[in-house]
């Protein structure tokens, strides 16, 4: 791979955005939202996040056509000088260093709690991981192409297991509706951040993009998607399950398919068949932060080897993936990333256009 890949379309940006999107957040969602709710609105919450991000999402892809054909960790020495650009850098490949271990993570403990119980969780993040360099080593292409494949079949199961939890759904656990009015609602925006976290993917891929004028029709379409996935499965598993049902539960998705069967059909249970497209879809998210994590240092050191990169940052992504000693350990890792992306990927795309406009840096839209 060289240091210009391939160019994406706009409908493969909109995968990539999902697919980084619909990561290990949707397993964990409705009980975070839930717990910071305390109503049944929690939807609304879902819907209000939504709009937000996809605001932000818009803000971060206009400050990317200004530099067209640069990636995040190349314009910024542009706007704020070398000295600032290198810290921000620096912070982002953390982050998404740290997000692919969490994913990686995550995937792990509900393979080990659900497929392959007494697993070590090493031998298993292990495996996964090299799984994902063989997929990277091939470049965004390979990349683009395995998420166009993953993300039709995850809708499609999904959408099909969703459904047919309709048997267990009842109305009245999603009334009354605003019974205490909007304020809890307000509480359930920041614990379903880290849901929404992957936006900040378009960071890179707006470079790479053949059409970069329509990066916000594709922000917009991302966001759109995932939202839309978000609120079937909270509504569905809230209305099934219950609020106070919900609370109790680590992986309350995963609970909502297992507590069903029907009778006759080719599979009676069906949360093997979710697992294994979920975990394709964490698969999914920590292979394009891993990718993002090794182009930044590319850029930011301004190296041409980004095999050597990828290949160099297997041990950290590993390491701190086998960090947190247990799943509450692992869920407050999460809380810090989703606390983090706020400051990096929607305070600081605002700061940074706002300063390359007053110091008319950059060119006009691409």
């Amino acid at each position: 791979m060289g240091s210009s890949p391939k160019k994406i379309t706009t409908t493969q940006a909109v995968v990539v955005i999902v697919n980084n999107m619909l990561g290990a957040g949707i397993l964990t969602l409705p009980r975070t939202t839930s717990k910071a709710v305390g109503t049944p609105d929690v939807w609304i919450s879902i819907i209000l996040s939504g709009l937000a991000i996809t605001g932000v999402g818009i803000i971060l892809v206009t400050l990317c056509r200004r530099f067209p054909g640069k990636t995040v960790f190349q314009f910024t020495r542009e706007i704020t000088g070398s000295w600032i650009a290198y810290i921000l850098g620096f912070a982002m490949i953390i982050y998404f260093t740290v997000i692919a271990a969490f994913e990686i993570r995550v995937m792990a403990d509900v393979t080990g709690m659900y497929l392959l119980e007494r697993t070590p969780t090493w031998a298993i993040v292990m495996v996964f991981m090299w799984i994902g360099i063989y997929m990277l080593s091939g470049g965004l292409a390979v990349i683009v192409r395995v998420f166009e494949i993953i993300l039709p079949i995850t809708l499609v199961i999904f959408v099909i297991e969703i459904l047919l939890s309709n048997q267990l759904f009842e109305i009245g656990n999603l009334r009354p509706l605003l019974g205490e009015g909007i304020s809890p609602v307000l509480k359930g925006l920041k614990p379903s951040l880290l849901a929404y976290t992957g936006y900040e993917v378009m960071f890179i891929m707006t470079a790479y993009m053949k059409n970069p004028k329509k990066s916000n029709k594709a922000m917009s379409w991302g966001i759109s998607i995932s939202t839309m996935i978000y609120l079937i499965t909270v509504v569905m598993v809230v209305g099934s399950l219950s609020l106070d049902g919900i609370k109790t539960r680590t992986w309350p998705t995963l609970d909502l398919v297992r507590s069903f069967e029907i009778q006759g059909l080719i599979f009676e249970r069906f949360e093997s068949l979710l697992l294994a497209i979920w975990i394709m879809q964490i698969f999914s998210s920590y292979t394009i932060t891993h990718y993002c994590a090794s182009v930044g240092i590319r850029d930011l050191f301004r190296s041409k080897k980004i095999q050597v990169i990828m290949y160099a940052l297997l041990p950290v992504i590993y390491v701190t993936a086998l960090m947190p000693k247990n799943v509450d350990e692992t869920f407050a890792l999460g809380d810090l990333l989703g606390n983090t992306s706020v400051l990096l990927f929607a305070i600081l795309p605002l700061v940074l256009l706002l300063m390359s406009l007053i110091r008319k840096k950059g060119g006009k839209h691409a």
